[in-house]
């Protein structure tokens, strides 16, 4: 199992940190010393997760506060009252996401639902959070992202899936995308002498609520074929332990480097222990990479601050 460095000292933000890969990476980087803001949509949810977690290191440091990520209002509350609380922030771990829906669902701010949770909630928290980011002495983003980006596209023309909605396509466009977001990031702080590490992450395939509850948004329950598909599948998978050690490594690690991606390195890149993995072709084309961030500046109305624009 990965040993997380010593985090002491360090004020840690994971979203989605109520299950999953989100609550295992808070209660190891806790146990490493940090204190971590568990941002979670359902703070009932986050309380519980919290109280399991102190149950097992009385003397973690965590705190519950709500985000929503399809919710843009929800986030800049968030950032306005951690920035009000808080000096600087070391790391922001961008975890949360929903799944391959059924149905074409739209978030508050009117956006198909996993481009608007998966990418446009984090990039706006991202860029809402960079001032304090950047106030710290080593800050980090760790973005996570997913195998399926390999097979993603960027739709500029139907971006928000209205003309035919089709599930897995577009919670692929919305990894590739949070995987742009991360390259963009690292490629902004370099040349911009920000010394900021952005990084990415994805977890192969591992068995978490993401998988089990995604295909059934929208629905009382997933179907029993569904249930016995995700728990006897032939394909390789692994447990929430090893598929948050990704995450954990570009969020801790002192040897992770800025725009580089990492998952597991056994077989088809869905188990194993971290290693770098390829960047899709998509991800790399800096006019591309730019223009997402263009639009989605647009489409958020969150931009860069004045005095990072140069």
């Amino acid at each position: 199992m990965y040993d997380v460095p010593d985090q002491r000292g360090k004020l840690v933000v994971v979203t989605g940190a109520n299950s999953g890969t989100g609550k295992e990476a808070t209660r190891r980087l806790a146990a490493a010393g940090a204190r971590v803001v568990m941002a979670v949509r359902t703070p009932a949810k986050g309380e519980a997760a919290r109280a399991e977690i102190l149950a097992e290191s009385p003397d973690a440091q965590l705190e519950v506060r709500r985000v929503d990520l399809a919710d843009l209002d929800s986030v800049r509350e968030f950032a306005d009252r951690l920035a009000a609380d808080e000096q600087h922030l070391d790391v922001l771990v961008n975890n949360a996401g929903v799944m391959n829906p059924p149905e074409r669902f739209r978030t508050k701010d009117g956006f198909e639902l996993q481009f608007g949770s998966n990418y446009l909630g984090p990039f706006a928290l991202t860029l809402r959070l960079l001032p304090m980011l950047l106030a710290a002495p080593a800050p980090r983003v760790v973005t996570m992202s997913s195998g399926a980006a390999y097979i993603g596209k960027i739709n500029f023309d139907d971006l928000q899936w209205e003309r035919r909605y089709r599930r897995v396509p577009a919670y692929a466009q919305s990894k590739l995308a949070d995987l742009i977001l991360s390259n963009h990031l690292a490629a902004l702080s370099a040349s911009r002498g920000w010394g900021l590490q952005s990084i990415a992450a994805h977890p192969g395939y591992t068995r978490t609520n993401l998988q089990s509850a995604g295909a059934s948004l929208g629905r009382e329950r997933q179907s029993l074929l569904g249930r016995l598909g995700y728990r006897y599948s032939p394909i390789p998978s692994q447990d929430v332990v090893t598929g948050t050690e990704p995450m954990l490594f570009a969020a801790a690690d002192p040897e992770a480097e800025s725009g580089v991606f990492y998952g597991p390195s056994g077989p088809m890149g869905l188990v194993g222990p971290t290693t770098v993995v390829r960047n899709p072709k998509n991800a790399t084309d800096p006019a591309t990479n730019a223009r997402l961030w263009d639009v989605s500046e647009a489409l958020t109305g969150v931009s860069l601050p004045s005095m990072l624009r140069k």
